[in-house]
């Protein structure tokens, strides 16, 4: 499988939102440009769709920019990547050969099926709160350092 880059940088946005947003302060595009090292105009693009998701809200003027539109906890990596990556999830549709139907009716239900619902249940499973657990562990082993 593969993420794109769109995916990506709409994950590891959202979060350094969660991990900024203890201080319920509003992130600017800007900043996380310049903290993530993402062009702006990319990032832009990337925000509305979030935002469109009702993953994140935004304000505007000087003390504008986005943050979480709920808790990381309820939050999920199926919900962002749907929201970034919507070809993604789009079922393996059946060709329905006449000579070959049994064939592809088996292997849908057999394999494209049960492979749809493990990425989903997996990706449904691990929330932004896990994701913040987990950086704030390898934070703190690696004294502090941390590169997304």
């Amino acid at each position: 499988m593969r993420i794109s880059a769109k995916s990506k940088y709409g994950l590891a946005s959202i979060l350094y939102i969660a991990q900024q947003g203890k201080a319920k302060e509003f992130i600017t595009i800007q900043t996380l440009s310049e903290r993530l090292n993402i062009s702006r105009i990319y990032l832009e693009q990337v925000f509305a769709l979030l935002k469109r998701a009702d993953l994140v809200v935004s304000a505007k003027g000087s003390q504008g920019g986005y943050q979480l539109s709920r808790p990381p906890k309820n939050i999920t990596i199926y919900e962002i990547l749907l929201a970034t990556e919507n070809t993604l999830f789009e079922r393996t549709a059946s060709e329905k050969i006449n000579a070959q139907l049994f064939i592809e009716q088996t292997l849908q239900d057999m394999v494209f099926d049960k492979l749809d619902s493990l990425i989903e249940g997996t990706l449904e499973s691990i929330t932004l709160q896990t994701l913040l657990v987990e950086l704030e562990n390898r934070t703190a082993q690696e004294g502090g350092m941390y590169h997304i």
